[in-house]
């Protein structure tokens, strides 16, 4: 039998507004009460998380190490998964959602599997996948394209690239914008799509605000949007 450690990937909520136990199946609760070894993105969020959580252990007891953006691969990352190697098993926390996807808690699962530890992804929320499942657009192909560009000529050049790709390939792209600047995506997105392209904006995942709605570019122009200004979303060209 191998005497490695398993590497969790424990989701947690979207929203500050809903309760670990709101949007998390009660079987992820016995994997988080059994570990004492978190990689986090955000060492603030995550404590809170597991507080929220109510696990068993305090939270002065757990040790906690940080994999965010400005981690790289290398002996950064081999140092994470040394506890592993020895057999103590972690549990990877993203800032918000699944770890791994749109994550930097990639970096330690492929240097988990290129050692031989064991990975169990948990069920949770994915906004991601949320909103392909509310946008009435192509759930059997579609791309997460992180965030466009932010300079306006290049922003309008992606926006028609992904515009061009959806149509050929009937493929659903979909993007995020800081949260400060959606209002501003949301204009120039229908200034620059065609009238016939659909649009989805999802906004407030599983918190008590959710908005979605898939429309017709010349629909959205039509329409009294709603405040977009810092309210977590997704867009997407369909």
């Amino acid at each position: 039998m191998s005497n490695l450690g398993t590497l969790y990937l424990i989701p947690c909520p979207i929203s500050d507004e809903t309760t670990p136990w709101e949007v998390l199946p009660e079987g992820n609760r016995a994997v988080m009460n059994g570990l004492d070894y978190f990689i986090v993105e955000n060492l603030r969020s995550a404590r809170r998380f597991l507080s929220k959580a109510g696990v068993e252990r305090r939270i002065e007891e757990l040790e906690f190490r940080e994999l965010n953006e400005h981690t790289v691969a290398g002996a950064a990352v081999e140092a994470l998964i040394a506890p592993l190697m020895e057999g103590r098993s972690a549990g990877v926390i993203s800032e918000a959602g699944v770890p791994g996807v749109a994550d930097p808690g990639a970096l330690v699962v492929e240097a988990a599997h290129r050692r031989g530890i064991r990975v169990v992804p948990l069920v949770g929320p994915s906004s991601i996948i949320l909103a392909v499942m509310a946008s009435g657009l192509n759930g059997q192909s579609f791309a997460f394209n992180g965030y466009l560009p932010v300079k306006p000529a290049e922003r309008q050049r992606a926006i028609r690239f992904y515009e061009r790709r959806a149509a050929q390939e009937r493929q659903l792209q979909l993007f995020i914008e800081a949260p400060y600047r959606n209002a501003k995506l949301m204009a120039e997105l229908l200034q620059t799509l065609q009238p016939e392209t659909r649009l989805l904006v999802a906004m407030d995942l599983t918190a008590p605000t959710e908005w979605i709605a898939t429309r017709r570019v010349a629909d959205w122009r039509k329409t009294t949007l709603p405040d977009l200004q810092r309210r977590p979303a997704i867009f997407g060209i369909g």
